[in-house]
């Protein structure tokens, strides 16, 4: 879009061009003398033309107003080439997805964005994209990524992955020489069968199916329901892979967070008390909660 801005001043104008350059690129303010004054020419690419108005507004007055539709650019995708995306809360994870050569995008849960899920989708270069979230507060916002990636000519499919160990289950039986749908039902078939758990600790007040916690409380959560809380981190993990277990199981997965001593002594029940339970440990890292179980 391009407008001319008139009433304004210098400061206005380069508070003016911070804004835009927040919401858009290729911006150019081109100051020209009139014989009505100065007036700036402001043209800039953007996604959101309100608001760009609305910026041109708070710091004279725009006129003469010009927007004009881009055509969406298409990152060409290499026809047959396949690629898993794996979405990672910490850099432990993000490692540990990468060495099992998928592309991985790091980032906190709460500041998982639908454009940077999107631009990863698109820079795999890949035709046939699979997406696990990891985590099912971000299931939503890849779900979005995924539909304007279809958009674009790629064939992209959202495994529902809630946790970090559903994903590891689903790339363990993942096989490129599959039919793309057929090795797609494949990763959620194992994500979906692996039960999981994790260990965190309660930031504020609240009312969970096992009580009211209070913020430090530790909580153990089955399938994301809280079935645990306490003070100690270790008697509430034995707790919840002794639920967790009771169901049955033949492999657990334990990603350990910050407290290597917390997976010591998870292991090390499982070992006296789950001899016949196979058991894998990660380091989940800074940023990881401080247990993630996954049964199978």
């Amino acid at each position: 879009m391009q407008f001319l801005l008139a009433d304004s001043d210098d400061a206005a104008v380069a508070r003016l061009q911070a804004r835009l350059a927040e919401l858009g690129d290729c911006l150019v303010v081109v100051g020209v003398d009139t014989p009505g004054g100065r007036e700036w020419n402001v043209h800039v690419h953007v996604s959101d033309v309100g608001a760009a108005v609305e910026a041109g507004i708070e710091a004279g007055r725009p006129h003469r107003i010009s927007v004009t539709p881009l055509a969406p650019v298409r990152t060409p995708a290499a026809a047959g080439v396949r690629a898993v995306l794996a979405l990672a809360c910490s850099a432990g994870l993000a490692e540990l997805f990468g060495t099992e050569g998928v592309t991985v995008l790091t980032a906190p849960v709460d500041a998982v964005d639908e454009d940077a899920v999107l631009q990863a989708v698109l820079d795999t270069g890949a035709e046939q994209v699979v997406v696990l979230p990891n985590h099912w507060e971000v299931t939503a916002v890849t779900a979005r990524a995924a539909d304007r990636a279809r958009e674009q000519g790629r064939d992209v499919v959202v495994v529902p992955t809630r946790s970090a160990v559903q994903g590891l289950a689903a790339l363990a039986v993942a096989d490129p020489a599959r039919r793309f749908g057929d090795d797609v039902i494949a990763m959620a078939e194992a994500a979906a069968a692996t039960r999981w758990a994790e260990v965190t600790v309660a930031e504020q007040e609240a009312l969970t199916s096992a009580g009211r916690c209070a913020p430090g409380d530790v909580l153990g959560s089955a399938e994301g329901d809280v079935v645990v809380i306490g003070a100690d981190p270790v008697p509430v993990a034995r707790d919840l892979l002794d639920r967790l277990l009771s169901a049955g199981g033949e492999m657990a997965t334990v990603v350990v967070g910050e407290e290597p001593a917390l997976g010591d002594a998870v292991c090390a029940h499982l070992a006296a008390v789950h001899p016949t339970v196979e058991v894998v440990r990660y380091p989940g890292g800074a940023g990881a909660v401080p247990l993630l179980i996954g049964v199978e």
